[in-house]
This record gives C-alpha cells, structure tokens and sequence, in this order.
C-alpha cells in the first residue's frame, strides 16, 4: 500500500509541477478547493439517491483526496501519521 500511495502522491506533485501550480496552492487556496471539491460529491446525492452515478462520485471522491493530499504536501505532514492520530483521538471518545 506504501508504494502505491508514494507512485500517487509523485504523479499528483508532477501533475502539479508540470502546470506550475505550486505558487497557487496555499493553505487557504487548498482548503477553499477541498470544501468545494466536497460540494460536488454532494450533489451526487442532492435529489436522487437512488439513482446515483457511482462514477460521477468516484471522480469528485479522486478530486477531494488530490486536494487533500495536497494539503498534506504544503503543510509537510504525514497522512498516515495524522489520520492515526485522529483515529485513536475518536476511539478515546467512544470509550469514554
């Protein structure tokens, strides 16, 4: 799963790279892009869920988790790392 999620993160950087886009993405920019990016994959749901266009909501998924690695890239954070760090943070307030 590690390699995998390496080989994604280098083609999202290179994808980024490429287009220069680096100056553009701040902190702000990139939060603004994920609540945005949210609002799409919700609308999947807005008035039909019952007929939902799965791969309509995997491309607006793939576009929330680009700009969240993103984010995690600026912020030079570990995604494994604070995502285990909020999973044990939830379990403590289950168990409590």
């Amino acid at each position: 799963m590690r390699d995998t999620m390496k080989e994604v993160i280098e083609r999202i950087i290179k994808f980024r790279d490429d287009r220069d886009w680096k100056q553009f993405q701040t902190l702000d920019n990139l939060a603004k892009s994920i609540s945005i990016e949210s609002a799409e994959l919700l609308e999947n749901f807005q008035w039909d869920t019952e007929n939902i266009n799965l791969k309509n909501v995997e491309e607006e998924l793939a576009d929330v988790l680009i700009y969240s690695y993103l984010m995690a890239i600026t912020m030079d954070v570990d995604v494994k790392e604070i995502m285990l760090k909020k999973i044990e943070k939830n379990e403590k307030k289950i168990s409590c």
